[in-house]
């Protein structure tokens, strides 16, 4: 894991842990498991499950995951098009 990820996910944890500051870290990385649905073992869970659902939490779940918002189209006819060169950005 590069120092980029572990700053990105420290300073998501941060605050997060902070409302649930009764809990030790490993009784609150399991909360954030279940409430990601992860069903594995907690040491199977990947950094990416960590982040991503550190950056949702507390959002609608219709809202659009950060990292694919740039590639999101509305409207299925646009993206075939924008896919196929037909449209340019």
């Amino acid at each position: 894991m590069n120092s980029h990820r572990i700053n990105e996910l420290i300073a998501l944890l941060q605050p997060a842990w902070e409302k649930d500051a009764d809990l030790n870290l490993l009784q609150f990385l399991q909360k954030l498991a279940q409430e990601s649905g992860f069903q594995g073992k907690i040491t199977d869970m990947t950094d990416d499950t960590l982040i991503y659902h550190l950056k949702m939490r507390g959002s609608a779940q219709t809202e659009v995951i950060p990292g694919l918002k740039k590639d999101y189209e509305e409207d299925f006819k646009t993206a075939i098009l924008r896919a196929r060169g037909v449209i340019k950005e």
